[in-house]
C-alpha cells in the first residue's frame, strides 16, 4: 500500500485545534467578565437596603427611638461590606466608584452627629439622611449600567469569538471540499451502489495522496470480490428466508403486542392501539375487544359478508368469561389470535392489579392524614375550647364587651371544630378496591339511614376508575347525596350512571325536593365550589339545575382518562362534606 503523504486525520486535527483554541479565548474572556459579575446582585441589593435603612433612620431621629445606635451600626456594616468595598477597584468605572465615595463620605460627616443625639438637630439629620436617599438611588443606577455593561462585554466578546470561528470553518470547507468532500461523495454513491447489488461502480478518486485515494484503490478491489459472493449468497438465502418468514411474522405481532400491553397503565389508550396493531399486521377487516372495564374496543371496520370469529376471555380467578375478543378477515391463523388473546388477558388482570394498588395506596393516605389530623388540629382545638370555657367563668358579669368578644370565639371554635369533625369523616371514607357500582353502593349505603326518602342507584358500568378519578367520583355524589338529604326534603333520590357511545361516562343524581333557591353559596360555604374543582380535575364538566316544578339535578360528565393524563392526587382537595352548601 502506498503512503499517506497528507493525512486527512492531521489536517481536520489542525482545523479543530484551531477552532478549540478560538473557542477557550472567547470562552476565557467571557467567563472572566462573568466572574466579575458575580457579587453585583449582592452589592445592588445592599445598596438598595441603604435606602431602607435611612428612612428607619430618619424614623428613629423623630420619635426618639431607642434602637437608633443598633440601627447606626447595622447601616454603617451594609455600608462598609465586603461586596460594596470591592467596587473600589481600577477596573470599576470612575461613576460607580465616585457615587460609593459620596455615600461614605456623607455618612462619616452625618454619623458622630447622629451618634450625639442631641435634639434641635433633628431636622437637619432628618434634611441630610433624605438626600442621602437619592445619593443611594444614584448609586444603585451607577452599579445597574456597571453590571449592564458587563453584560453587553460578555456578549460582544462571544459574538467575535463566533464570527472568527465562522470565519474559520468556511476557510477550512473551502479548501478540504476537493480534497475530502468529493471523493467522500464518490465513495458514498459507490457505497449505495454496492448496498444495491450494483457492482459495477462509477469513477472514483483513486489518484489523492490521502487516507481517501487509499480507500477508494481498496473499495474497487473489494466490490469485484464481493460480486462472487453475493451470486453464491444469495440463492442461500432466498431458500432459508421463505421457511423463516411465516414463524417471525407471527414472533413479530407477539412481541409488538407484548410491548405495547407493557404499558396496560395507559388503559384505554394501551389496548386500542394493540387491536389497531393486530389489525394492520394480519390485515382483517375487524377486530373488537369488550369487557367491562373499557366498554367496547373495535378497530377497522365490520364487513357484513364475512362470518365473526371470537374468542371467550377468562380472568385467573373467574370461571366466568369476562369479556369477548372477535374479528373478520378473509383468512387467519387461530393460534396466533388465541396468543393475543392470552396477552390482552394478561394486560387487564395487570392493569386491574394496578388500579386496585393505586386505591388502597390513595385510602391509606387518607387514612394517615385524618389520624395525623385527629392527633394535632383536634387536640389543640379541644384544648382552646376548655380555655375559652375557664375564660368565661373568670370574667365580671358587666364585663360585657369582654363577654361578647369570648362568645366569639367560642362560635368561632365551634365551628372550627365540627368543620374539622366532619372533614375526618370525609378522610375516612374508606373504599374497597372494587367496580364504579359497587363503591357508589359502598357510598350511599350508610347515608340512607339519615333520609326517609329511598336512595335508589341506577348503574350498568361493572369496570373500575383510575384510583384518583374515583375518589372524585365518589366525593362529588356524596355532597350531592348530603345536600339533598338535609336540604331538598325529598321524597325520592336517585343515582344514575351511564356510558355513552363516545365512551364519556355521565353521573346524574336527581331529587323530588324543593328544587335548588341559587347556586350562589353563602358565606363560609363552599360545597358547590368543591364539585366543580372535582370536575375540573376529571377533565369533565358538571352542571346543576333546577327542574320546571320541583326537583334539583346535578350531572357530571367526564371521559375516564389514563394515568398519563390524570390531574393531581384526590387528596389535597378540601372536603365539602363541611360546606353545608344548599343544592
Amino acid at each position: 500500500m502506498p503512503s499517506v503523504k497528507r493525512s486527512v486525520t492531521h489536517s481536520i486535527a489542525r482545523t479543530l485545534f484551531a477552532i478549540v483554541l478560538l473557542s477557550i479565548c472567547s470562552s476565557g474572556l467571557a467567563l472572566l467578565t462573568l466572574s466579575g459579575s458575580l457579587r453585583d446582585a449582592e452589592a445592588i441589593n445592599l445598596a438598595g437596603s441603604l435606602r431602607m435603612q435611612s428612612y428607619r433612620l430618619a424614623w428613629d431621629i423623630t420619635s426618639h427611638s431607642a434602637q437608633q445606635s443598633e440601627h447606626i451600626n447595622q447601616y454603617q456594616q451594609t455600608l462598609l461590606a465586603p461586596a460594596l468595598q470591592s467596587l473600589d477597584r481600577f477596573y470599576v468605572p470612575d461613576a460607580v466608584r465616585q457615587r460609593y465615595h459620596d455615600l461614605l463620605s456623607s455618612w462619616q460627616q452625618l454619623q458622630p452627629s447622629l451618634n450625639s443625639n442631641l435634639p434641635q438637630v433633628n431636622a437637619e439629620h432628618v434634611a441630610r439622611i433624605i438626600h442621602s436617599v437619592a445619593q443611594i438611588d444614584h448609586f444603585v443606577l451607577a452599579l445597574q449600567h456597571w453590571a449592564e455593561l458587563k453584560m453587553r462585554i460578555v456578549a460582544l466578546t462571544c459574538l467575535l469569538g463566533f464570527t472568527a470561528i465562522a470565519l474559520l470553518v468556511i476557510v477550512t470547507l473551502r479548501h478540504i471540499r476537493l480534497k475530502i468532500v468529493g471523493p467522500l461523495r464518490q465513495l458514498l454513491s459507490a457505497s449505495e451502489a454496492v448496498e444495491q447489488t450494483h457492482f459495477t461502480l462509477p469513477p472514483l478518486s483513486t489518484e489523492l495522496d490521502n487516507e481517501l485515494g487509499v480507500l477508494a484503490r481498496a473499495f474497487t478491489r473489494m466490490s469485484g470480490e464481493l460480486e462472487k459472493s453475493w451470486t453464491a449468497m444469495s440463492q442461500t438465502v432466498r431458500a432459508k428466508t421463505v421457511s423463516l418468514t411465516q414463524a417471525n411474522r407471527r414472533l413479530t405481532l407477539l412481541y409488538a403486542c407484548s410491548q405495547r400491553l407493557s404499558r396496560s397503565v395507559e388503559g384505554r389508550e394501551a389496548f386500542q392501539l394493540t387491536l389497531a396493531l393486530v389489525l394492520r399486521h394480519e390485515r382483517l377487516n375487524c377486530i373488537e375487544f369488550s369487557v367491562p372495564d373499557f366498554g367496547v374496543l373495535h378497530a377497522g371496520h365490520s364487513d357484513s359478508q364475512l362470518p365473526w370469529h371470537s374468542i371467550p376471555l377468562y380472568l385467573s380467578h373467574q370461571p366466568q368469561p369476562c369479556g369477548l375478543l372477535r374479528w373478520q378477515a378473509h383468512s387467519s391463523e387461530p393460534r396466533l389470535m388465541q396468543g393475543v388473546a392470552s396477552l390482552l388477558i394478561h394486560a387487564l388482570e395487570l392493569w386491574q392489579a394496578q388500579q386496585q394498588v393505586q386505591t388502597l395506596l390513595l385510602l391509606e393516605e387518607r387514612a394517615t392524614i385524618a389520624r395525623e389530623l385527629h392527633d394535632s388540629l383536634a387536640q389543640s382545638l379541644t384544648f382552646l375550647r376548655i380555655q375559652i370555657a375557664r375564660l368565661k367563668r373568670t370574667l365580671e358579669p358587666h364585663a360585657t364587651q369582654a363577654q361578647t368578644v369570648v362568645a366569639e370565639f367560642e362560635q368561632a371554635l365551634t365551628a372550627a371544630n365540627r368543620q374539622l369533625r366532619e372533614l375526618l369523616t370525609t378522610f375516612r371514607l374508606t373504599i374497597e378496591p372494587a367496580s364504579l357500582s359497587r363503591a357508589l353502593e359502598q357510598v350511599i349505603l350508610p347515608l340512607r339511614p339519615q333520609s326517609d326518602a329511598p336512595i335508589v342507584l341506577q348503574c350498568d358500568i361493572d369496570g373500575q376508575l383510575q384510583a384518583q378519578q374515583q375518589i372524585h367520583v365518589l366525593q362529588i355524589v356524596r355532597e350531592a347525596l348530603l345536600n339533598a338529604i338535609r336540604h331538598a326534603h325529598a321524597q325520592h333520590i336517585t343515582v344514575v350512571t351511564r356510558r355513552d357511545d363516545l365512551g364519556e361516562l355521565n353521573i346524574t343524581v336527581m331529587d323530588d325536593g324543593v328544587g335548588i333557591a341559587s347556586q350562589q353559596e353563602p358565606p363560609d360555604h363552599y360545597g358547590l365550589t368543591i364539585m366543580h374543582e372535582r370536575a375540573a380535575r376529571l377533565n369533565g364538566t358538571l352542571s346543576i339545575t333546577r327542574g320546571e316544578t320541583v326537583g334539583t339535578c346535578v350531572a357530571l360528565q367526564f371521559m375516564p382518562a389514563t394515568e398519563s393524563v390524570l390531574p393531581a392526587a384526590a387528596g389535597p382537595i378540601p372536603s365539602s362534606a363541611h360546606s353545608g352548601s344548599e343544592v
